[in-house]
């Protein structure tokens, strides 16, 4: 038998840079923002004095994942998952003080609305 101790501290990740994962997130909800520039009768053209965008950060366990690689130490081994969710996509109008807002998360608390930052 093995001990926690008698393991070393092994941690195995995969991380995107914050960046990047919002940038792909954002051209992935490319025909959501378009569409609801079009429902609001708005041009793209418009996008020129800025946009905003509410992000919800989060982090969960997965659970025991020791047996799906086996040979570990005898405590359970958890995964851990850094995510974000878009909440909203809001754009400034010139002459208008308030932002309309163009996307709307359907589910913002739904696992597929996650995107993940370091698993």
């Amino acid at each position: 038998t093995t001990f926690v101790e008698d393991v070393p501290a092994d941690t195995i990740s995969r991380r995107f840079r914050y960046d990047v994962a919002l940038v792909s997130a954002l051209k992935d909800l490319e025909e959501d923002i378009m569409e609801g520039l079009r429902e609001r009768g708005l041009d793209d053209s418009i996008c020129t004095s800025g946009f905003t965008v509410v992000v919800k950060e989060s982090c969960d366990g997965m659970g025991d994942v020791s047996e799906k690689h086996g040979n570990g130490p005898a405590v359970p081994e958890k995964a851990v998952r850094f995510s974000f969710t878009i909440m909203s996509v809001s754009i400034r109008v010139e002459g208008e003080d308030d932002g309309i807002t163009i996307f709307q998360g359907p589910k913002p608390n739904s696992e597929l609305s996650c995107r993940p930052l370091c698993l």
